[in-house]
Formats: structure tokens, sequence, C-alpha cells
């Protein structure tokens, strides 16, 4: 039986003469009362088939056949539409040779008479003996005389002297590559020219030299992946047969059945009889009976001993290529994966070597390997693991050690390669859900599986992952303890496990205990130099963690410069790992930074970088830092927007009170002071003001200075933005100079002008300002020379004198 079209097979087609097993091969099928439209993919055949070759590959049941009948009766092809559906891989040359002009004349194409198809072909012509088709003595070779070459050519020549392209559509068609059928047809499109335009609907990929074809751009492909369903088109299925869900169950029946026709026909059947049609939604798989049955008698059942086997054992993967399955199957099963590749349309490529199974063709593979060899399931999920582990795709592989029930060999699998961040949420990449959902309360109770340090740190991990910090303390504890147990010889073991150990340590007190999460994150650092380099560049969410801590802690010791490195690099590495909430962490810190320098601007963009980071979906929305809130207030200040300043820092105390942090707390106090000030009316001058952090108790001694001369800065730019007209023309009068009336117009200055103005009003000289600033020399006294003219003077002094008198500063 086709499995679209409904045409039942002779089952002797094989050995039946050409005449009695063409009535019912040739012409387009009828269109079937039940075909759901799908009107996006026969637009695509019909820009196909503009071209030589068009190839619709897909699995049993993805609705190729269908599709093109649909397509046939839109009446939308460039010229008559020739259809033969052949015999799969049994196709007879005699017989397909039969079909062809049967088909192209029904189809109303005028051809010459052919030569008897029962009488084997002697003679070659001339073209193909050009081809190189005959023997060494010049005879016809019985392979040869297989592809009908006389008729072959007679077929190219009277369709390439039309004037009308013709459409051949060739339904089921599996020759093997070399074989007469293939290489017949290979050489019928390649001599018949622009008026043939053939149609393949395959389960896999004919060989008809494709790659030319695409290199070419002369090829049109549809794969399992374009005749997957979507939601519209499922529930127009479900409808033919009498059943209404709700749109959330449709597009779950369309994921279930990976958008499968067949699956998706069978599950409507089903449904159409069942009183609860959304239950079944919930319940359908690939072990639905009529589902197994299905795939077990079309594909399955006509599998060799090796190619079942091979099918049978990987179906516990969710990815696999060559090695992988060899592994799991043995290498006699093994070496049938090139073959398996090239015949399954079930087996979808993902890239590099990768391969994914159809989702019902697999659960129906485990069902058959629950039923058939239940003993083996375990070992193969063992198997994986370890492959997969050594292989460095620790994601997988810990999946399947705890599908193996081996929870303690996942736990030694995620500590060894260093993805403990996958249970901390430190990186995009995440761990099953059971391994940091559920871990053991008791490591050390657990019966048949002896103690181990890494199971007690996974355990840690997800405590800490789900708030419990103090079992989070208690199973490090423990793993100290088992730790110290391990033999001296286990050296990498045990540095893995203490790196480990730390980085749960720094995960777990960077915000409450910032002098523990110092010293844990510099024995990570230490740890570094003691892990493969390799395994390490894999995770760079620990060394983001760690440079985070350590620029964090830098910063509040007064080491702006190697702050700014330190959290400049764990903004990169937090970046490539995928951690959202760590690297907005770092854009605090920044901007914390930035805004110490009298840098408002910079400090503004960072604040605002980080108010919108790319947070992963698994991740809960955090709060703000408050660090944040104050840089902002700060930042509002500098713009004389004391209402936005006073918002901001009433909500760093509210974030402050769930996480201390005295030295925020103080910048904020400072903050608030120099918000006060501005709005008492009588601002202090800029000398009161740079005095302020001198009485900071909580502040480094290194900044007393970098942070005055901020504040001091934040005043001026405030003053700056009292005036009314800040951009109109302004007028001073100068000692013994002219009059206001006759002064030059002010400019008004830029930005960085007024940060360099600022400190040339600190005495500070042009190489000390670079310096505070982050700007070379030159680029200093290009903005002096702006200063000078926008301010109509020519010294340093006088600068400072016209804007003070101008309330610049």
């Amino acid at each position: 039986m086709d499995e679209w079209t409904g045409r039942r097979r002779p089952p002797d087609a094989g050995n039946a003469s050409p005449a009695a097993a063409l009535p019912s091969q040739v012409g387009v099928p009828p269109l079937p009362a039940w075909l759901v439209p799908r009107p996006r993919l026969t637009d695509r055949l019909s820009r196909g088939v503009l071209g030589p070759l068009t190839v619709v590959v897909g699995p049993v049941g993805a609705g190729k056949s269908a599709l093109a009948v649909e397509w046939a009766h839109t009446r939308s092809a460039p010229g008559p539409v020739a259809w033969v559906t052949c015999d799969g891989a049994e196709e007879e040359p005699d017989v397909f040779w039969s079909r062809v002009p049967t088909a192209l004349r029904e189809a109303g194409v005028e051809l010459p008479p052919f030569p008897d198809l029962l009488q084997p072909e002697t003679e070659l012509p001339e073209a193909v003996v050009r081809d190189g088709l005959t023997a060494e003595d010049g005879s016809v070779h019985p392979d040869v005389a297989a592809e009908r070459p006389v008729l072959v050519a007679s077929l190219a020549a009277a369709l390439a002297a039309r004037k009308e392209p013709v459409v051949l559509v060739l339904d089921d068609f599996q020759p093997e590559a070399g074989s007469p059928v293939a290489r017949g047809t290979a050489r019928l499109l390649r001599h018949a020219g622009p008026m043939l335009r053939l149609v393949v609907l395959s389960r896999r990929d004919p060989p008809l030299h494709l790659h030319r074809h695409r290199l070419a751009g002369e090829l049109t492909e549809l794969r399992t992946a374009d005749l997957a369903f979507d939601d519209r088109e499922t529930s127009a299925l479900l409808a033919q047969h009498g059943v209404e869900v709700s749109r959330p169950a449709v597009s779950t029946l369309r994921k279930r059945a990976d958008g499968w026709a067949a699956g998706l026909r069978l599950a409507a059947m089903s449904m159409a009889e069942h009183p609860q049609p959304e239950r079944f939604v919930a319940q359908f798989a690939g072990d639905d009976e009529a589902v197994v049955s299905y795939l077990v008698e079309e594909v399955l059942d006509g599998q060799s001993p090796e190619m079942r086997r091979l099918l049978v054992t990987t179906s516990v993967l969710e990815h696999l290529n060559a090695e992988l399955a060899t592994e799991l199957a043995g290498r006699e099963a093994g070496a049938q994966f090139p073959a398996l590749v090239e015949r399954n349309s079930f087996l979808q490529y993902a890239g590099r070597g990768w391969y994914r199974c159809h989702r019902m063709f697999t659960d129906v593979l485990r069902v058959r390997l629950r039923h058939e060899a239940p003993d083996l399931e375990p070992g193969l999920h063992r198997r994986a693991a370890a492959w997969l582990g050594e292989h460095g795709l620790v994601a997988e592989a810990v999946r399947h050690a705890l599908s193996a029930g081996d929870r303690g060999y996942a736990g030694r699998l995620v500590v060894h390669q260093l993805a403990i961040g996958g249970v901390l949420a430190l990186t995009d990449v995440r761990l099953p859900g059971e391994l940091v959902q559920g871990p053991p309360a008791d490591v050390l109770g657990r019966p048949g599986q002896p103690p181990d340090a890494e199971s007690a740190l996974v355990a840690a991990a997800a405590a800490l992952r789900h708030g419990e910090e103090s079992a989070c303390a208690e199973d490090l504890k423990i793993a100290d303890k088992l730790l110290a147990e391990v033999p001296a010889e286990e050296a990498d073991r045990i540095a893995r496990c203490r790196l480990t150990h730390a980085v749960v340590r720094m995960a777990k007190d960077r915000c409450r205990d910032p002098q523990a999460a110092r010293q844990a994150a510099a024995d990570a650092e230490h740890l570094f130099a003691q892990v493969p380099h390799s395994l390490l560049a894999d995770h760079p969410e620990l060394r983001a963690l760690a440079l985070f801590i350590r620029g964090r802690a830098e910063l509040r010791d007064g080491g702006l410069k190697a702050a700014e490195g330190s959290l400049t690099a764990a903004l990169k590495a937090a970046g490539v790992a995928g951690n959202g909430v760590l690297r907005r962490d770092c854009l605090a810190e920044l901007a914390l930074l930035a805004v110490l320098h009298g840098r408002f601007r910079v400090a503004d963009e960072l604040a605002g970088h980080a108010l919108r980071p790319p947070l992963p979906a698994s991740t809960p929305e955090a709060p703000s830092p408050p660090s944040l809130h104050v840089v902002r207030a700060w930042v509002g200040l500098t713009r004389y927007e004391c209402a936005r300043a006073r918002s901001e820092l009433a909500r760093a105390r509210s974030e402050l009170h769930v996480t201390p942090d005295p030295f925020v707390a103080g910048v904020g106090s400072l903050v608030g002071r120099l918000v006060g000030a501005m709005e008492s009316g009588a601002p202090p001058s800029p000398e009161a003001v740079a005095a302020l952090p001198d009485c900071a108790d909580w502040l480094a001694q290194e900044l007393h200075r970098p942070v005055g001369q901020a504040c001091a800065a934040s005043v001026s730019a405030a003053r700056v933005h009292t005036l009314r007209t800040p951009r109109t023309v302004q007028r001073a009068a100068l000692p013994n100079g002219p009059t206001p009336e006759e002064c030059p117009p002010v400019e008004s200055l830029s930005a960085r002008e007024h940060d360099v103005l600022s400190r040339l009003a600190q005495m500070m000289t042009t190489e000390e300002i670079a310096a505070d600033l982050y700007l070379s020399v030159n680029t200093v006294k290009t903005h002096l020379k702006g200063v000078y003219r926008k301010l109509a003077v020519t010294r340093r002094s006088a600068a400072v004198r016209r804007a003070r008198e101008l309330e610049l500063l």
C-alpha cells in the first residue's frame, strides 16, 4: 500500500511483466478527501519545479506523496505532470523504464515509438558510447544494458526537443547508488536539458548527484523538518476527525509527535473515540499501540539483524554519532551507521557529525528495547555516560548516569569535569533537574553506595541553589571530612574536589560574608593551576566568579586600577559563560568604580547596561544590586535631578537590608549629603565638598582623594544644570575688563570638558588629569583648548576664574 495515495501495489511487481504492472502505477492519483491543505509547502514545490530537480525526503508517513498530490492538483506546474509510483528499493529496471514513457504519454507528451523493452539492447547510440558505457571489447555490458541506454537516450532527445517543460514525479524512488535505475535516471536528467523538471519523493537522498545540483543552484529540497505539521495544520487534521481541543493541547500534541503526519493522524483516530481528548494528548507518546504497530511493521521489521540492533541499542540516546553508536551497539552493528544515516530519514542531521532521531520513532525503539532486552538498558546508559563524560558532554553524561540509577557516578562527573556551575546556575548549561532539585539529604547514609566527597559537594551546591544555606554548610563539612580520607596519590581528584569546594563557598559567601568569599576566591585561583588548562577553559564561569569577588574586594580596598582590570575580565568571562546575573553584578561594580572616579557619563552607560542583562530563562528574577541604585542616584545628582536621586537612594537602602554592604551604604550616605546640600539652595564650596570623604571611616585611605574629587565634580556639574539657560548666551564681567554687555558669548561645555575644568580647579597638572580620567595627555590638551576657546581665555587661572563667575564650578 502506498503510504498516502492509498494505491495497493502488486505483491509480485518485481516478477510481473511491465505491461501488467502499469495500470496502477502511473498517472497523478486522485485528491484524497482527507488531505490537509498545506499551501506553504505547495508554493515551495511550485517554485522548485522552475528548476531541473526537486527532492522531497522524509520518513515513512511524513506526507510526501500527499503533498505532491495536492500540488499536482493545484495545476500550477509549468507544463504537463507525469506521475510514476515506484516500488521503492525493490525497483526493477525493466519495470521502471516501462512506466516512465507510459506516464509521459498519459500526461499528453508525444513520444516516438521505443524498442521492445522485453528485448535486450545490444547496440548503443554514439552519445552513449562517448559516455564510456561500453565494455573493453566494445560490447554492451549487462549492467549497462539494464539501464536501457537506447530508451533513455531516445526519451532525453524527445524531451529536449519540446518547447514546453514536462514535470516527472517519481514517488517512492529508492534505488541503490550505482544501480541501473539510478544511473539511467541521472543520465535522463542530464541529457533532457531544461525541458525536464524532475520531482523525487523518497525516504532517503536519491543517488542523483545532489551535491552537484546543489552547488549549481539547481536543487530544491524539502526535508523532514519542512514536512513537519505546524499547529494550524494539526488543528485542521484533528477537525477532520471531529476532535476539538484547546490551542495548548494542539501544540502539545504536535510537539509530542514531532510534527509527524502519520503519528498525528493515528492520534486523531484514537482521540475521536476517546471520552477525554485532552487527557489523551497528555498521555500520547511513541509507546501508543497504533504508533508502535505502524512503525514496527513499516520500518523496523524490514531491517537486518545488525541494523535492528543498532537502532534499538542507540535509542537510549538523544543525540548520536558514529563513535558513540559503535560504543553502544558494538563494532559489527556500529559498522552499519553510515547506511543508517543514508537510508533512514527518521535520523536528522544536527551538525558536526551528530544526529537526532525523530522523537516518536525513538519512543518506539525504546519500547522494543524494554520488551526485547530490558536488562540491557542500565548498562547502555552507563556506557553512554562514560563516553559522553570523556568527551566533555557533561549534561548528557549526567542524564545517562541518573537514568542508570548511579547518582554517585553523576556526582563524580560533575565534580571531575568542573561542571558545578551548572548546579549553581552560574552558566547557561543546565544539568538534569533530578540532580539539582532532589539531592539526598543524608550523603553518608545512602544504602548500597559508599559515601564520597563528590556527592557531598553536589548536594551542597544543590542545597545552596534552593536557598538552604545551613544544609549547604553541613554538606561542605561532610565533603571536607571525606576529602581528608582520599589517598594522597589521587592528587588530581583532590584538586578538583577542593576547587569545587572553593566555588561553592564563593557562591555562598559572596553577598553574606565578603571576607570569606575573598578567601574562597584566593583558594580557587591557587587551585586553577592544579587542574588541566583545557578543562578550565571550558568553564569560564569559575574564573568569572573568582575575578568578580577579587575585583569587588580590590575596589573597596582602594585599588581602583586593579579592580577595573579584574572586573572587566570577570565581565568578559561571565558573558562567555552566559551568566546574566554575574554579568549584571560586574557591570554594577564597574559603574560604581566609574562614579568614584568622577566619570559620570560612563557610570550612567554601565548602569543602563546592567539594568538590561540577558538573564537565562531558567534564572529567577534577582533584585538589582544596591550599588546600582547608588550609582544612579549620584548620576541623578550631577543632573540636578534630586527627586530621582532620593528615590534611588531609598531603593538602595531597601536592598541593603537584604544584602548588607557597609561600603555601598557609606557611598549612599555621602550621596545623600550631597543631595541635601544641593537642595538647601546654598551648596558648599568645591573645597568643602572635596573634604567630605576625610571623615568617612568606611572609606579606604587610598580612596579619599578620588572620591573627594568626584564629589566636587558632581556638585559642579549639578550647579551647571541649575542655570536656567545653559545653552544660551552667557555674559559676565571680568576684573579690569569689559562690561558684561561687552563680553563674548560662552558656548556650552561638553561633559568631558566639564571633567577637565573641574580638575583644573583642583590645581591638577595635565599629566594628573590624564591619569585620573584615563585619557592620553594629548587628548587632555585638546579638551583644554576647547575650554579656553569657549570661555574666551588663554590661561588656566583665567579659565577657572571665568568658570566660577559663570557658576560653572
